[in-house]
């Protein structure tokens, strides 16, 4: 085994169950593995400040701020989280990584070019995963007090980018619509057969 970790992060809308995804396979990662949880907003000063301040606030910021916040927010989550469990040799399983920046950002109309690039300190994922569910569906999911990025338009928005990462071989589509247990046995396999490779 290498000494040096593997990060994989998990994406997808908002209510598509990747949290819970997340968490089931660092679950079952542990069985075999140094496995660990994490996720944007971090638990940093930047993440709980997007948390307790904006994520439910009554509008959006500008989206370049939104944008600048959340690449500040992923640089202190490498620094204080990522990166030393990375060094320990664990694998570290990330709820939401840059990609999330890439499609919530560029979907209320910046360019991706630009996201990418104040973002540039952000490490690329071993292994992206994108958890593919319709926008109606993960809309009827969330919770009343939804979030300032929470309504259809923008997911559907949000969606067709991440399409485009699975197009381009950067993320690996996995069918959300399906039990949760079909789920997470996809993202095992799809996990395991990385790891198989990767060490």
């Amino acid at each position: 085994m290498k000494n040096r970790g593997a990060f994989i992060c998990i994406e997808g809308l908002d209510g598509c169950g990747k949290s819970t995804q997340a968490k089931l396979l660092v679950k079952r990662l542990k069985k075999n593995h140094n496995a660990v949880y994490t996720a944007e907003p971090s638990r940093g000063k930047i993440g709980t400040y997007i948390r307790e301040n904006y994520l439910y606030g009554e509008k959006r910021f500008s989206v370049v701020l939104e944008a600048l916040l959340f690449a500040a927010d992923r640089i202190e989550h490498l620094e204080s989280e990522i990166f030393p469990f990375l060094d320990k040799g664990f694998l570290v399983i990330s709820d939401r990584y840059v990609y999330s920046s890439l499609a919530y950002q560029g979907a209320a109309g910046l360019s991706i070019e630009w996201i990418e690039k104040i973002n540039d300190h952000a490490i690329q994922p071993d292994l992206a995963v994108f958890i593919d569910v319709n926008p109606e569906t993960v809309m009827s999911r969330l919770k009343p007090k939804k979030s300032v990025m929470e309504n259809l338009e923008t997911q559907k928005k949000v969606r067709e980018i991440y399409l485009k990462f699975v197009e381009d071989g950067r993320l690996i589509r996995i069918d959300g619509d399906k039990s949760e247990k079909e789920v997470a046995k996809e993202v095992y396999e799809v996990v395991t057969k990385f790891l198989n490779t990767f060490y």
